[in-house]
């Protein structure tokens, strides 16, 4: 077998934002905004960070699967909302570490990997692949974790507030998986330089104008919407390319054959508009499906051939973006087409049966950034369960992006079993005891002003107790959080 995931755990925030709240508060349309966004995300409290909500992740697979923490030996942490430069997924093994003891079980092994891996939302799914190597060569015998956790969050009145979220989800490795197999044999990736698509560079703190009705120093992001949706597009297909080169055969048949499709997932309709560009890319590089591209393109009103020239290039979109600013558009019949085809009866069909186990779970998970990506391959196990689908020996297509750019298309294989691993899953139990903000509260908590009268049970298993001052030449800790385990009564 190949090395392979046979747990999740999730855990979000309780302080919650319904959408159609936000709506309310803001004026936006409400069924526009859940049917492109979601339904709701959440928000970390005082006292809670992506470190916390990391270690709530894992302690969560390690009870709930029984792993004796002496057989780990990788930790791998998957964000792209570290805090600190130095020290990655170490902060999160001091937080297990500490609750291992008061729950009165052995610590992780000291001979434990800790890595933090970091490319915007495909941190996490580095993250795994690192994991699934290390349980093929020097790992053997060892179970890896790795976590991937983030926060997201966007300016007050932006573009972007609407696609906020926060949480964590952790995924258990080992070498005979009890959920899928990663087959890296056949995963395609890609990735370019994209300057000005999504980014978070340090200067912008010191930059006038800055979130400036923020009472906090704020990670959020410098990004440009289109421009990024065609970044996420270019490099999915990219992926999907090298992987369909790896693998050989027709790329029509393999979307016939594969049982499910997850994308990572910034906001519902997003992998859509992937996966509708993907079919049509796959329609325009494969011979044997010229007739099925000529007739979609006459019901489209475009040229098959402007849309086979189109997709038969790898342009320098950040070359065209210096050159034309927005206006630069390589793929205009292409994505011209793949938007006619996501209107389509035949795309509706292909979302219904091979996007939709999870998509109600996810919904309420708002944008997990790296964690995106795996919250819904959890959700769709977990849903598949409930369901009564035999997912075993089917093949999944799991497709990470990082902004900037990078994507990575996988293949995954479902063992046979598998149901008894998916019934510790519990996402939807992770969900509960949500605390609906009011907007006053909402509005605290984002700009950092003290939230009125929030309720006093919003954290999760670790808080910050507190932030370091000491800045002497004896001894120095400024900045520097230090955390607490609240064991459960």
């Amino acid at each position: 077998m190949n090395p392979g995931v046979s747990g999740f755990s999730l855990y979000v925030p309780k302080l919650r934002v319904p959408l159609a709240n936000w709506c309310e508060w803001t004026g936006a349309p409400v069924q526009k905004v859940e049917a492109v966004v979601g339904r709701s995300f959440r928000v970390c409290g005082p006292g809670e960070s992506v470190y916390t909500m990391a270690a709530a992740a894992v302690l969560d697979l390690i009870l709930r699967y029984e792993v004796d923490p002496r057989d780990v030996g990788f930790l791998g942490f998957g964000t792209e909302s570290s805090t600190d430069n130095a020290a990655g997924a170490v902060v999160i093994r001091g937080m297990i570490d500490d609750a291992l003891a008061a729950l009165g079980q052995p610590r992780l092994s000291r001979s434990c990997e800790v890595p933090e891996f970091k490319h915007a939302c495909l941190g996490g799914v580095y993250g795994l692949k690192a994991a699934a190597r290390y349980l093929a060569c020097d790992g053997k015998a060892r179970r890896a974790i790795v976590v991937s956790a983030d926060i997201a969050e966007y300016e007050r009145g932006s573009t972007g507030e609407q696609t906020q979220g926060a949480g964590a989800v952790a995924m258990l490795l080992d070498a005979e998986p009890k959920l899928f197999e990663l087959d890296l044999d056949h995963a395609g990736c890609s990735s370019a330089y994209r300057g000005a698509d999504f980014r978070k560079p340090f200067a912008r703190h010191f930059a006038d104008g800055y979130a400036p009705k923020t009472g906090r120093m704020h990670d959020f992001p410098v990004f440009n919407g289109k421009y990024s949706t065609l970044c996420y597009v270019d490099a999915t297909v990219h992926a999907l390319d090298d992987m369909f080169d790896r693998i050989g055969g027709s790329r029509s048949a393999f979307f016939e054959d594969v049982a499910m499709v997850a994308c990572h997932r910034p906001y519902h309709h997003m992998p859509q508009q992937a996966m509708a560009a993907s079919l049509v890319w796959s329609l325009a590089r494969e011979p044997a499906s010229r007739a099925q591209l000529e007739a979609t393109c006459a019901e489209a009103g475009l040229d098959p051939e402007q849309v086979v020239e189109e997709v038969a290039q790898s342009p320098d979109l950040f070359a065209g973006l210096r050159e034309l600013g927005l206006k630069s558009d390589p793929y205009p019949a292409a994505m011209g087409l793949a938007k006619f085809f996501r209107r389509s009866g035949a795309f509706k069909e292909f979302v219904a049966d091979k996007m939709s186990l999870g998509a109600t779970i996810v919904r309420d998970l708002g944008n997990l950034y790296t964690a995106a990506l795996p919250a819904w391959l959890g959700s769709a196990f977990e849903d598949a369960l409930a369901k009564g689908v035999d997912l075993s020996g089917k093949k999944i297509l799991a497709v990470g992006y990082g902004s900037g750019d990078a994507a990575e298309a996988i293949p995954l294989e479902v063992v046979p079993g598998w149901q008894e691993a998916a019934a510790r899953v519990a996402f939807a139990e992770a969900l509960g005891g949500s605390i609906d903000l009011s907007r006053e509260q909402y509005e605290a908590i984002h700009d950092g002003r003290p939230a009125p009268d929030l309720p006093a049970a919003y954290s999760g298993p670790f808080v910050v107790e507190r932030v370091g001052e000491r800045n002497d030449p004896e001894f120095q800790d400024i900045g520097i959080e230090y955390y607490a385990y609240r064991k459960p009564a």
